[in-house]
């Protein structure tokens, strides 16, 4: 009986055997069931990946374009606005070089001294009130603190007061503001 048992089992260790022979065991693709590389719906998925990648890229390319075409346009903007910032002002100051035209006809053909400096005197303050009027504004410098913010010392002297000390004594050229904004700095002389 035991023999028997051992017949069998050899028998059906070489049938399993005998019915693997017309398969590759080392292909996995003809394998039923397994479709890891044939499979269509990855094939659609790659090509809905591609798409959506293509659809992204034009996007992003439209958005460059969009980008570099504003900052071209606001360049452009800039540079014409540059161009005619200063019309206004200029606009404005042409009344003074009339003035100053016919100050120097005056200067010609003029004896009166007094009327000479009068008429200048009017043109200097013409001209003062039209840079006000554009918002420039003279900075007061002597006799306030040295402000290193405000002031550019040119020298230091020995203060003639002690009050003086350490305080503008006297200003070589003056500071201007434009519209509360420093445009140029006051050159001082300082007492220590």
């Amino acid at each position: 009986m035991e023999q028997k048992q051992t017949d069998i089992n050899t028998e059906e260790t070489t049938e399993g055997v005998n019915s693997f022979e017309g398969i590759d065991i080392n292909s996995d693709s003809d394998v039923p069931g397994n479709a890891h590389l044939s499979n269509p719906e990855s094939q659609n998925m790659t090509e809905k990946l591609q798409a959506e990648l293509e659809e992204q890229k034009d996007k992003y390319i439209r958005l460059f374009a969009d980008f570099d075409n504003f900052k071209k346009r606001n360049a452009k903007e800039r540079y014409e606005l540059m161009q005619t910032a200063g019309r206004d002002v200029l606009t404005s100051l042409l009344d003074v070089l009339d003035d100053c035209d016919r100050a120097e006809k005056q200067l010609q053909t003029s004896e009166d001294l007094e009327q000479i400096k009068q008429g200048v005197l009017l043109v200097f303050n013409k001209l003062r009130n039209t840079l006000q009027s554009k918002g420039l504004k003279a900075m007061e410098s002597i006799a306030t603190e040295f402000d290193v913010e405000k002031h550019e010392a040119i020298t230091e002297i020995p203060a003639p007061t002690e009050a003086l000390k350490d305080k503008v004594v006297d200003e070589i050229t003056k500071g201007y503001y434009l519209n509360d904004k420093i445009i140029r700095f006051a050159k001082v002389v300082v007492g220590k």
